[in-house]
């Protein structure tokens, strides 16, 4: 029952689907339908079948469906390489954070808290690459992860999340040359800000390569085309409820439609996109997590030192 019940809710719910957004082109040609309906009743003279052929073409309507399936499936290819690309910036920045916390030795208290700082570096380059990826500038939620100084270099740079890549690069060449890293341990550390730069080229290349806007114009001429003259070729068997079925017909389409076009973009704020703010959080936790056992570990190696 409890199954039964998840599934018709979800079925019915608003948030997350397209149906606000596809409603008015429904009515719209609902109402034209409507208004096909009236003139059928005043009996005028008209070809209804003759108009009507279009949405019973087998040509046109094969088109028109494989253009939408093609539509989906390109926007959702968009989606599932951008989610694929945080994905692998969620393991680098993880392996990273590892890395620097087992291999850079911290000797002083100025060392254990550069190091804290530039672990927390790894948070800033996630909300960062959050913030480039929306197009939106620098903002206070990165303050709780940079100094003040770092806080106002990155406002100033055209590129945030390779500055702190370079920042994190300098931090091991410069642990390498203390002696606090090895030559493997370096390598090793280097290759992960490596795959950081890929992982953010990727998610760039999404949002810098949009659908051709040819191909995007032409789909949508060819739903209208569908949806206006389908009316001609119900009015005939369906009379009054013309409109009601060109309604459900035109909002399955238009969402099918809707869909590719809300997911292509899948680093912004809509139910369907990929959930940054959600992954940056859990970004932040593990790096929180990693800190505090440092710190705890540091308190008991005072200790036993007292002792």
């Amino acid at each position: 029952m409890n199954e039964t019940m998840s599934w018709f809710q979800m079925a019915l719910q608003l948030k997350g689907s397209v149906a606000i957004k596809v409603l008015p082109r429904a009515f719209i040609c609902s109402l034209f339908g409507l208004l096909i309906s009236l003139i059928y009743d005043s009996k005028l003279p008209f070809p209804w079948h003759n108009l009507g052929t279009i949405t019973t073409n087998v040509v046109f309507s094969l088109v028109l469906g494989l253009l939408l399936v093609f539509r989906t499936n390109t926007a959702y290819d968009r989606f599932w390489e951008g989610r694929k690309a945080w994905g692998t910036l969620v393991i680098n920045i993880r392996s990273l954070a590892r890395q620097i916390y087992t291999g850079v030795a911290a000797e002083s208290e100025t060392d254990k808290t550069e190091k804290n700082q530039k672990l927390k570096l790894l948070v800033a380059f996630a909300i960062v690459t959050k913030l480039h990826l929306r197009r939106e500038p620098v903002t206070e939620e990165l303050e709780p992860w940079l100094t003040p100084t770092e806080l106002v270099k990155l406002k100033q740079v055209k590129t945030p999340p390779l500055e702190i890549i370079c920042w994190l690069g300098e931090y091991l060449e410069k642990q390498g040359k203390k002696g606090c890293l090895n030559y493997y341990q370096l390598t090793a550390m280097n290759q992960l800000i490596d795959k950081l730069v890929e992982g953010l080229t990727s998610c760039e290349r999404i949002l810098n390569t949009p659908i051709p806007l040819a191909y995007v114009i032409y789909l949508k001429r060819l739903l209208l085309i569908y949806c206006f003259f389908l009316p001609f070729q119900l009015v005939s068997n369906s009379e009054w409820l013309t409109a009601f079925l060109v309604f459900l017909i035109s909002f399955a389409l238009f969402g099918i439609e809707e869909i590719g076009n809300e997911i292509q973009e899948p680093f912004g704020y809509d139910p369907n996109d990929i959930p940054l703010d959600q992954i940056c959080r859990t970004i932040q936790s593990n790096i929180e997590d990693l800190i505090d056992l440092s710190d705890s570990n540091n308190l008991e190696k005072e200790l036993e030192n007292l002792g």
